[in-house]
């Protein structure tokens, strides 16, 4: 993904640390799939090893900012490269909290089912939306292992999809509980879990605004779309 460099050492510490954020990247990925299949399929033993797996992905966000740490310490990179290693660790920082968005979707799945009986409820209407995210994370990953900001623009649209089914959804959580109030406390538990999908859908369009900031040295956060768009073409 960098540029080639004069030392070859250096492309090849550069290589590695994106290459571990891209594994990182897989795990939450993989994460998130075991979590909405625990809901899914309302499986407690799919839901437990989510939450066993986080120790996993804070471990790695721990190496790959030690990592960074290093290699700024020793090349004092300049320009881009300073700028592609500062959004390594950023991306690294944000798949670490959509693992934390992964383990409470699962630590919600195991509160619903020890409270109430779940089918009651509209659970299987979230998998939209978390396709919509983790599809989204998919993509914001891809599009900075090939540095494409087209893609990174498409995300941060895209984000806006996600948002829209997260607004139904608690639209239609409040009739449950207007009509059954037995339903309030298994409710607050769904809700709970589409804000956390939502928030997947977030981290992915972070990922998309660094690409765009190692490519082009703009901090583009809290920026309208179509202010970024003139941005990037004029």
């Amino acid at each position: 993904m960098p540029d080639k460099h004069l030392s070859t050492q250096f492309d090849s510490e550069l290589n590695a640390v994106s290459s571990k954020v891209m594994e990182l990247g897989g795990k939450v990925e993989s994460q998130i799939r075991q979590a909405i299949f625990s809901l899914a399929n309302w499986r407690a033993d799919v839901a437990d090893q989510v939450i066993e797996e986080e120790n996993q992905v804070d471990r790695f966000e721990i190496e790959i900012d030690r990592d960074i740490s290093s290699i700024i310490g020793r090349r004092q990179p300049t320009a881009r490269d300073l700028r592609l290693l500062m959004a390594m660790s950023k991306i690294t920082a944000n798949l670490e909290r959509v693992g934390d968005e992964a383990e409470k979707i699962a630590r919600m799945v195991l509160a619903i089912l020890k409270s109430t009986e779940p089918r009651t409820l509209p659970a299987s209407e979230l998998q939209i939306e978390a396709e919509l995210a983790s599809g989204l994370l998919r993509k914001a990953l891809d599009a900075f292992a090939r540095l494409d900001t087209k893609t990174a623009l498409a995300i941060m649209k895209e984000d806006q999809l996600i948002d829209r089914e997260f607004d139904g959804f608690v639209r239609k959580l409040i009739t449950y509980m207007m009509e059954d109030p037995r339903t309030i406390g298994a409710s607050l538990d769904l809700l709970f879990i589409a804000k956390a999908i939502e928030r997947i859908g977030d981290h992915a369009k972070n990922i998309a605004n660094f690409i765009i900031y190692v490519v082009h040295g703009a901090d583009i956060r809290h920026i309208e779309i179509e202010q970024i768009e003139s941005k990037l073409n004029g």
